[in-house]
């Protein structure tokens, strides 16, 4: 989103280590020239460290209104298809509020002021300022606070266990939005004749695995009609909500907020309950802020003040207008009852069409979160693909995909309706935007410098309007919102236990090299070890002390290679590392290198990229004949070891067993691996 030359170097370059795990084999294909032509391309880290703000200044217009209907497609795909089914059920819920003329008016002012403090005001103007060069979500923000530093404080693990417990509510929410969405799209059929009613849920269940079943394709292709169907879509909300407005002009009163307090006063609990309902207009705030980083703030913001905002509001205007109007009896599909007869079905069509884009932005956004919490130590390694050249966003990881499948399925056949579904939505998002506020604070105070009060004022303003909301939507939970708090805890169980176990065997490791890697290389100098030709590259976890991996060779092998790189791969605080800022490289002596490989959270490792990137600090070695040695640590799960409950040991070593070979994520060449087994303890 730039057009510094620099930036589009180091782009290109990154590409290209992207790309080559979207076709089998790439790595080996890569040509020598072409990689030292991508390590001559590359300029200084100065040369990328503008803020997203200098790089959203620098975007032509052409470039800004192109990003911003990129946007449409995939940011806003949530909220945009919440008109189906969010004032619905403001009536047809277990509230059992009447659509008199004096409560849809209430509706429509609440309504309107979530979409304006929450949306507009909270995320637009605010939360996306808290970027992590560009790219937002809840574990970018944690990221940004980087709770994993020493001097992080008192409350860093207290950080660390929100953002990380934020995030697992999201998956909730990845597994009801495609479920939800389509499933209120198809039911527009029951509108036009009772005829479809048995076949809603089996043409739901089609339409969702067609859509998963495409997912390892990619979106690049068919992302290119995001942008024009989600227009159309936006706009035929606003055509509608005019449509409506017309017959009954005097819902636009609903603006002055004094409606939603006499709401309120009139009609107590009920009113209460309600919010539950009200909420599931701004369910998508969350998403649109983790999906920033693929186009910018400026875009972001464009799209939503320009578009999707004013089509919203036209639209639950138009659909309260027709309840007043119909005196209610529309309050069972009040989207639906604003088209005219002849328009019913091509508008179902439509609204099929934009739930399926809706539910690809939420299953991309799982895989992008996904990715992240890997980088981040949150999971294990697991294969995923990268898609697309061109965006990072576009990646494909096989197992969740299929997980999410069989979730979402399992939901429409246990739910059964939208409406059902509704009463499960709603709950996950409402904790994660609380979340999200509670992590802002810290943003103002730690990163920004504002003073106590500014940063306090603003945090109550927010959570004034989040509690709320989060408090009604906890009613829920018995009838269906119990579904993502217990997604929500088996996630965050796997995350925390993932994270502890290495923590563990991190320790663990340590404890066993016993010989400080500086005496290692003296002795080498002195002693009489057997220096062969070649080039030996020792994958390695941590900086402390000689790999036991290298100590084992020498034991067991006797002889050790010329060129020796103790390589350790890092996953930084920030999304994305430049080429040119790639690589540290210490030469320790006796032909011995350690080397460190910086990536950033968003980005995925390639370690014989990397070892070619060696080129431009002077290193001559025939980097394809490089022999790549990695350890390979069994676990075993003990109560004898302080550490974790046992079950916890047991997940850790369950969790280990099965994740990705180190060979596959970091791409090395399996034919030219040695392993080494470690038997550990925790």
């Amino acid at each position: 989103m730039t057009n510094d030359p620099s930036d589009q170097d180091d782009k290109r370059e990154d590409d290209a280590e992207h790309a080559s795990g979207a076709e089998k084999n790439d790595e080996e294909n890569v040509s020598k020239k072409s990689e030292q032509e991508q390590i001559a391309q590359a300029h200084s880290p100065e040369e990328h460290a503008e803020s997203s703000e200098k790089e959203a200044t620098s975007i032509g217009p052409s470039r800004l209104l192109t990003l911003s209907l990129g946007a449409l497609g995939v940011s806003y795909g949530d909220i945009g298809t919440s008109p189906l089914y969010a004032l619905r059920e403001c009536f047809k819920g277990s509230s059992h509020l009447a659509p008199s003329n004096a409560n849809v008016i209430g509706i429509l002012s609440l309504i309107f002021w979530a979409l304006i403090l929450v949306v507009s005001t909270k995320y637009m103007m605010f939360v996306t300022r808290a970027n992590n060069n560009g790219e937002g979500g809840m574990l970018a923000l944690v990221a940004l606070l980087n709770p994993w530093r020493r001097d992080a404080g008192r409350h860093s693990a207290l950080l660390l266990k929100l953002g990380v417990f934020g995030s697992a509510l999201l998956y909730g929410s990845f597994m009801l939005t495609p479920a939800i969405s389509v499933s209120s799209a198809v039911e527009g059929l029951n509108v036009a004749t009772s005829i479809f009613k048995p076949y809603v849920i089996p043409i739901t269940i089609v339409i969702l695995i067609a859509l998963f079943a495409i997912q390892s394709r990619g979106t690049e292709t068919v992302g290119k009609f995001f942008g024009p169907v989600m227009i159309l879509w936006f706009v035929t909300l606003g055509t509608l909500g005019i449509y409506g407005i017309l017959h009954e002009p005097r819902v636009l009163a609903a603006i002055n907020p004094w409606h939603a307090l006499e709401f309120f006063v009139r009609n107590h609990w009920t009113g209460f309950v309600v919010l539950g309902a009200v909420f599931l207009v701004v369910t998508g705030g969350e998403a649109m802020y983790a999906d920033m980083g693929h186009f910018g703030r400026r875009p972001i913001q464009i799209a939503w003040f320009g578009l999707v905002l004013p089509a919203l509001l036209l639209n639950y205007y138009g659909q309260g207008a027709m309840l007043i109007h119909a005196h209610g009896v529309s309050a069972k599909q009040p989207f639906y009852e604003l088209a005219p007869g002849w328009a019913l079905y091509p508008l179902v069509v439509l609204a099929t069409a934009a739930t399926v884009i809706a539910s690809q932005a939420v299953i991309s956004g799982a895989f992008s979160l996904t990715r992240q919490a890997v980088q981040l130590g949150q999971l294990p390694p697991m294969r995923l693909f990268q898609t697309s050249s061109e965006e990072y966003g576009q990646i494909y990881v096989p197992t969740l995909n299929w997980l999410l499948m069989l979730a979402t399925i399992g939901l429409v056949l246990g739910f059964r309706t939208s409406t059902n579904l509704a009463w499960a939505y709603g709950v996950g998002i409402s904790f994660a935007m609380t979340i999200t506020t509670c992590l802002a604070f810290f943003i103002m105070r730690e990163r920004w410098k504002w003073p106590l009060w500014v940063a306090l004022s603003l945090t109550l303003g927010f959570l004034a309007v989040d509690l709320p909301f989060f408090g009604a939507n906890l009613l829920k939970i018995p009838n269906g919102g119990w579904f993502p708090v217990a997604t929500a805890v088996l996630v965050y169980t796997l995350m925390s236990t993932w994270r502890r176990g290495r923590e563990l065997l991190r320790e663990r490791l340590v404890e066993d090299e016993p010989v400080p890697l500086d005496e290692f290389i003296e002795d080498l100098a002195t002693d009489d070890t057997v220096r062969v030709k070649g080039t030996a590259i020792f994958l390695t976890g941590s900086d402390a002390g000689t790999p036991p991996m290298l100590l084992h060779h020498l034991e067991h092998n006797q002889v050790l290679h010329e060129h020796v790189l103790l390589l350790t791969v890092r996953t930084e605080d920030v999304p994305r590392i430049p080429a040119a800022d790639r690589l540290e490289i210490d030469g320790l002596g006796q032909g011995v290198y350690r080397v460190f490989a910086r990536y950033g959270f968003m980005q995925n490792p390639n370690v014989p990229v990397a070892v070619r990137l060696c080129e431009r600090f002077g290193l001559d070695f025939d980097t394809d004949k490089a022999t790549y040695y990695i350890g390979r640590a069994t676990v075993i799960p003990t109560d004898e070891v302080p550490g974790m409950m046992l079950w916890r040991e047991k997940l850790f070593a369950f969790m280990s067993r099965n994740a990705i070979q180190p060979t596959s994520y970091y791409r090395v060449p399996p034919d030219r691996v040695i392993e080494f087994g470690l038997r550990v303890e925790i």
